[in-house]
């Protein structure tokens, strides 16, 4: 058997949101206002990061764990008002712990060439303790083939809800697969992104953890959580050349793998499901997406797979 990290030894999933703004970049919310709105959403822990602007404060809001972090960002040559530019979210440990970051350090924005321009700045956020999440790649105007060649990412946004609402864009995964059938062990995270108050607490990560920001961190990177605007998944894995997934209740559920058409998995009209089960079809990699009635999904992360998975 293969178990997705998210669910061995499962215990208490910690909610988390991982990328928001506040009036410390360009957000509406007061950063003490949006902190409070998450531990009242039942979030465990959070990251405020605003733009270029690093922090590790809580704001005087107890009660929920923060993860130091912020946004980076560079712009590539425009054409008109054309946006194509790279966003990377950085996630990083208490300043005791080897960031290499400050309190309120101000970083400026990257002026970037090529695609390939933006690895010595994420080298540079990784010598610095942090990791670090693709954002937005539909909203940045950048299809995989001027991201895949970043390394050291260890998650990609896979939904983003200020770019869902404002854009309809960033809702269910793009580029993700091209990059998993690379070869590339990347994680997706749903993040809100918020920027207006009515954007945040729409996404988030469950993560299998202890509540404390070395834990979370662990877990973030060795991919030990799922994604999820609203649904809940208890478990995922592969046995016996079959894979598995039970769930909360939903309409619909899809294993995906960006060369196998998977059968979709839907409930009859007017009732739910909450498990199905299919032949994984190749060996590489699988993952599963669930709908639920109102039409919010939620992500496994992948299950990487060896050519004697399939039977």
């Amino acid at each position: 058997m293969k178990r997705q990290a998210a669910f061995e030894a499962a215990g208490k999933m910690l909610k988390g949101a991982l990328h928001c703004h506040t009036t410390r970049s360009d957000g509406k919310g007061e950063v003490s206002e949006v902190i409070r709105l998450h531990k009242e959403n039942g979030y465990d822990f959070m990251a405020v990061t605003d733009h270029r602007l690093y922090n590790y404060d809580n704001f005087g809001v107890d009660g929920i764990t923060i993860l130091p972090g912020m946004e980076m960002d560079g712009n590539f040559p425009r054409v008109y008002r054309a946006v194509h530019c790279h966003h990377i979210v950085c996630v990083g440990p208490r300043k005791e712990d080897g960031n290499g970051y400050d309190q309120d350090q101000r970083l400026d924005s990257w002026k970037l060439e090529k695609p390939e321009d933006t690895q010595a700045h994420l080298d540079e956020i990784h010598r610095n303790g942090n990791l670090t999440i693709y954002a937005h790649p539909q909203w940045s105007g950048t299809p995989a083939r001027e991201f895949e060649m970043l390394e050291g990412n260890f998650a990609m946004e896979i939904w983003n809800s200020g770019c869902a609402i404002e854009n309809r864009l960033d809702m269910d995964a793009a580029y993700w697969d091209e990059l998993l059938a690379q070869g590339k062990k990347i994680f997706g995270v749903a993040t809100d992104d918020g920027h207006a108050m009515d954007h945040h607490c729409k996404g988030w990560v469950r993560v299998n953890s202890e509540n404390s920001v070395p834990a979370i961190l662990k877990a973030l990177e060795s991919g030990a959580f799922y994604a999820s605007c609203g649904p809940e998944i208890y478990d995922f894995y592969v046995e016996d050349g079959q894979a598995h997934i039970k769930c909360s209740p939903v309409k619909e559920i899809r294993f995906v793998h960006l060369r196998v058409p998977y059968p979709l998995h839907a409930a009859p009209y007017g009732e739910v499901i909450t498990e199905a089960s299919d032949a994984v079809r190749t060996g590489d990699y699988i993952r599963a997406v669930v709908v639920d009635t109102f039409g919010r999904r939620a992500w496994t992360n992948p299950i990487f797979l060896e050519a004697e998975d399939v039977k």
